[in-house]
């Protein structure tokens, strides 16, 4: 029973991660096609489509790669990086559909925010699904502003701190503890994993993971990593 809860369990981890680059393909492959049938053809912006296709493909070898090495018990892949550049690299993966979807996009980026170690994929997975999550919740609220923010900051000497912010639905106040329990969701058609997995890479780099209500309406979503190596603005 233990085997066949945890292969179940990794089945739907694993179709949750590779979801999202796939249907980033899928929306390119479209947007690459409708430049090239216009009249005349755009070719600059079918060839910035063909690149994002080639590096959410390269995206999802990574995350396949990942798996692999996870069912073997090899270790993940740590090296010193800069977390501004793993956000900004996330938000170029999703910039299209936060524009398709009319949301208003601010980040909060400070300079001279120390290096964190860990493993890229697995960070850029994080960020991607808080994003992921904050578009949907806005979608969800048709009332107000349509607005995401994105902070990273160095919180104190030890850690720093991420923060994604939504102006959508929110949560309930009971379900906090409960947000980043595997197979819960408020969603219609969630699966219950994405916060999980957050949590759990977090967790894995020595960082913690939250969330709380975003005044006046939306929520927001915390995660520290400890700080080291050298500042670089």
């Amino acid at each position: 029973v233990v085997r066949v809860t945890t292969l179940g369990e990794m089945t739907t981890s694993i179709a949750h991660q590779i979801n999202q680059p796939l249907a980033a393909m899928a929306v390119h492959s479209n947007a690459c096609l409708n430049w090239l049938e216009a009249e005349p053809p755009n070719l600059d912006e079918a060839r910035k489509n063909i690149t994002r296709i080639a590096q959410d493909a390269d995206r999802a070898n990574e995350i396949i790669v990942q798996v692999r090495n996870l069912t073997k018990g090899s270790p993940s892949e740590r090296a010193w990086l800069q977390i501004n550049e793993i956000i900004h690299s996330t938000i170029g993966f999703l910039d299209r559909e936060i524009q398709e979807h009319q949301i208003s996009l601010q980040t909060g980026l400070a300079d001279n925010v120390p290096a964190v170690q860990g493993d890229r994929v697995q960070l850029q997975q994080v960020v991607m699904n808080l994003l992921l999550n904050a578009i949907e919740a806005v979608n969800q609220n048709s009332l107000g502003p349509r607005l995401l923010v994105i902070r990273c900051a160095q919180r104190d000497p030890k850690n720093v701190l991420i923060t994604v912010q939504d102006t959508g639905a929110g949560f309930a106040l009971e379900d906090t503890d409960r947000l980043f329990d595997a197979f819960y969701t408020t969603k219609q058609n969630g699966m219950g994993m994405g916060l999980a997995i957050s949590r759990s890479i977090v967790e894995s780099h020595g960082g913690r993971i939250w969330a709380t209500p975003n005044d006046p309406t939306g929520a927001a979503f915390h995660f520290t990593l400890p700080a080291g190596g050298k500042m670089h603005a």
